[in-house]
């Protein structure tokens, strides 16, 4: 398996303008190609913006119009997997010959997820993850993702998969990625808080894995006056300040943190050098003890409506 250079772009969308993040997403997927990039990982929600701070009106027991006006607000950012922004993006990856990793607002009938889609340059959109476990009052607009969507992929230079955000403390969800052979694993998120490098350093060394975390950098301003007003930036503006970072298999920090800017961090993989750490530790090899424990993945689709005939 080849070397290969990586990128994790730290950036923001164009809060609740889509058409507008897609078309910054393509001029981000070329800059990243100029630095020999052949994968870029996108954050969180770049496709349809992270509400931070927003609460939709929403006190337990009702709804306010305000907040009604608000979630029409958002839904109208998110995008579809078949969608024109997808297709931007998925141009610009083709263009450019980069393996594209990124969050989105996928609407799928008058439900949003937070998933990740993954583009290939040379077949488009060739698999997405949707979020199992929203947090906290993501849970409030966002559905619930399934089994069905845990897809890892063969790239050519490695074995790809994404868990978004807090999935990555799941225990379960992380020992499926593992027996699902990812080598490389992608965390787009929005958790910029210092104690997220630890989460990032302990999986590269759980799963014997390079590590892609891409954290948005979002200035509160960008939101406008009326929004920014009730938000709570940092002392540099920023509403999400980063932190993203690329890990190799031994909890080596390749390339960042990076606070309170936008930027695109590369590093050189080569995952066949995970051998060197596979040697004494494999999560679902020789270190799994499958006579004593046991994990069952359900990967069954589960819609809420089934017609038969």
């Amino acid at each position: 398996m080849p070397a290969a250079t990586v990128a994790v772009v730290q950036t923001g969308p164009v809060p609740f303008d889509s058409h507008a993040t897609a078309r910054k997403v393509a001029g981000l997927i070329a800059a990243a190609a100029e630095r020999g990039a052949e994968l870029a990982v996108f954050p969180e929600a770049t496709l349809g913006t992270y509400p931070k701070g927003l609460a939709f009106g929403a006190p337990l027991g009702r709804r306010t119009e305000a907040g009604r006006d608000e979630y029409a607000q958002y839904h109208r950012a998110s995008v579809t997997l078949a969608g024109e922004e997808i297709a931007v993006v998925a141009e610009a990856a083709a263009a450019h010959g980069v393996f594209v990793v990124i969050g989105i607002i996928e609407r799928v009938g008058a439900t949003l997820y937070c998933t990740s889609a993954h583009i290939s340059p040379e077949d488009g959109v060739v698999g997405h993850h949707r979020k199992l476990m929203p947090t906290g009052a993501e849970r409030l607009v966002w559905g619930f993702g399934d089994g069905s969507t845990l897809p890892v992929h063969e790239t050519g230079f490695g074995r790809l998969g994404s868990v978004i955000c807090w999935e990555n403390y799941m225990p379960l969800l992380r020992q499926a990625m593992y027996a699902k052979g990812v080598e490389i694993w992608c965390a787009p998120t929005v958790d910029d808080r210092d104690s997220w490098q630890s989460t990032m350093q302990h999986i590269a060394l759980e799963g014997r894995c390079f590590v892609l975390g891409s954290c948005q950098a979002v200035r509160a301003d960008a939101f406008g006056e009326d929004y920014a007003s009730a938000l709570e930036p940092d002392e540099a503006g920023y509403l999400i300040r980063g932190g993203s970072v690329i890990v190799s298999p031994g909890g080596e920090v390749l390339a960042g943190p990076v606070y309170d800017r936008e930027a695109i961090l590369v590093a050189e993989i080569d995952v066949s050098e995970r051998a060197r750490y596979t040697y004494d530790f494999d999560p679902t090899g020789h270190y799994s003890r499958p006579d004593v424990f046991s994990l069952t993945v359900d990967e069954r689709p589960k819609p809420s409506v089934r017609f038969e005939s």
